[in-house]
């Protein structure tokens, strides 16, 4: 076998052309050596394929057969001139700029040749169209073998906005409002990066009712809970109740914020056995589509005043009138349910300190009745919350209020999501309102706690205010 060494091999005349070989001939690349291309690669692909050209073309041109070129037309429309076509041709075409739509490319054919079996110049005119041409013969010419938009294969967009207080946690962007506000969408991304968001809304908490001359309070029930599962926005860990909802998606405008107030300070029993100082139901909390419904108000002794709501309120007590039903959670309904019940309250039973209030219910239990126990006389324990780690932080909502108790040394406990404990007061000895709903969980107030009268005066005590809501909205915005 001959060998030749050689630096280079030039044709004999200036830009000329060099041939490799006869037809049949086969050219070995042995194992470790190298082909560097530097100018333009055509006809070396596979029938039907393209080598591409990655220097932009911004003004006509004349295509090679063999190569794909990328083609800018931002300043104007562009003429393409075929190649004389034979069999196994090849040409290419991508829109660099998605401008196609604008200012289009004209596909020249070469005398008689065709285009889909018609003698006449194609039109590429769709937004970031990428075609392939394969020449086939005579009678149909070129054919387009291959063609497709960058939305067959998108990168990835993401939701972009703003609103609340804005906290990030790894690649999801959290926004939280603990007041009124609005969160403006400027993009709303695609399914490859994130164009949903996960959200928590929850309502204000309502009050715990008043109490007079013995009487014991139910405890306010916790604002509506609702959250949904976190496959938009994953790793976090969410409550049971988002398990199968879904999350929401967006568009570009101004989605209003409300979040609902906790309920005010009901008054005392005033007049006496009257039913003026039931708790008062919290405020919605509204974001897009979804609703929460204000926590009931607790009830007095007097009276049908027991309140529903997201959490229904838990019922009053007293010495000398029947037990009171416990407000309806979830009312209005919807599912899976945003609240629970209230607990009843019982009265007094003929033994010493033994009347009770019922606790508020809770996101994830219902209220727990008051304990007419000899001797007990304990508020029921507000219903349980639930707890979310969509802000990036472990935290329970919307837990209902306790119910009062004629003891002061034990009290309806408030449930974990921001409850207040409710009243508790002894024989003649003090009164006591309860605690206060914690703010921004939608927590239920406790229910107030009187003593017995001691002649001449009449003592009376109002009830605790629920906790506010808040609404935290959190998406992916960048991987």
């Amino acid at each position: 076998m001959s060998e030749v060494k050689v630096n280079k091999i030039s044709p004999r005349t200036a830009c000329g052309t060099v041939t490799l070989g006869d037809s049949g001939d086969t050219f070995t690349i042995p194992a470790g050596a190298t082909i560097t291309n530097n100018g333009t690669a055509a006809g070396f692909g596979a029938t039907g394929a393209a080598s591409w050209d990655t220097t932009v073309k911004t003004s006509g041109f004349t295509a090679v057969s063999g190569v794909g070129y990328f083609v800018n037309t931002t300043a104007g429309a562009i003429s393409v001139n075929l190649p004389a076509g034979t069999a196994g041709d090849v040409v290419a075409i991508k829109d660099y700029a998605n401008t196609f739509d604008t200012n289009n490319v004209t596909l020249v054919v070469n005398g008689s040749d065709k285009i889909g079996g018609s003698n006449v110049n194609g039109t590429l005119s769709t937004e970031g169209l990428a075609v392939t041409l394969v020449f086939v013969d005579s009678t149909q010419g070129w054919l387009v073998t291959d063609n497709g938009t960058q939305d067959t294969a998108p990168t990835a967009q993401y939701i972009v906005a703003t609103g609340g207080t804005i906290t990030c946690s790894g690649d999801y962007r959290i926004h939280t409002f603990t007041g009124p506000g609005t969160f403006c969408v400027s993009s709303i991304g695609n399914p490859v990066g994130s164009d949903s968001v996960d959200y928590l809304v929850v309502a204000g908490g309502g009050s715990g009712a008043g109490g007079d001359n013995g009487v014991r309070g139910g405890g306010g029930g916790a604002g509506g809970y609702r959250e949904s599962s976190g496959a938009a926005s994953g790793c976090y860990t969410r409550s049971p109740l988002g398990a199968c909802v879904s999350a929401l998606p967006v568009s570009v405008t101004g989605y209003p914020i409300t979040v609902g107030g906790g309920a005010s300070t009901p008054g005392p029993n005033n007049p006496i056995n009257s039913p003026a100082g039931a708790g008062n139901q919290g405020s919605n909390s509204i974001f897009s589509t979804i609703t929460s419904t204000g926590g009931g108000g607790g009830a007095t002794f007097c009276g049908s005043n027991t309140r529903t709501g997201g959490s229904g309120g838990g019922g009053g007590a007293s010495g000398n009138a029947p037990e009171r039903a416990a407000g309806a959670g979830n009312t209005p309904p919807v599912s899976p349910p945003q609240g629970n019940n209230g607990g009843t309250g019982t009265p007094y039973n003929g033994a010493p300190l033994s009347s009770a209030g019922g606790g508020g219910g809770g996101a994830t239990a219902v209220g727990g009745n008051g304990n007419c126990a000899p001797g007990a006389g304990i508020g029921g324990d507000g219903g349980a919350g639930a707890t979310t780690s969509i802000s990036a932080s472990s935290t329970a909502y919307a837990g209902g209020g306790g119910g009062g108790s004629c003891t002061t040394t034990s009290s309806g406990c408030g449930g974990a999501g921001g409850g207040g404990r409710g009243g508790r007061s002894e024989g003649s000895s003090g009164n006591d309102a309860g605690v206060a709903g914690t703010v921004n969980t939608g927590g239920g107030g406790g229910g107030g706690s009187a003593r017995m009268n001691p002649a001449p005066s009449n003592p009376n005590v109002p009830g605790s205010a629920g906790g506010s809501g808040i609404v935290i909205i959190r998406y992916k915005f960048q991987n």
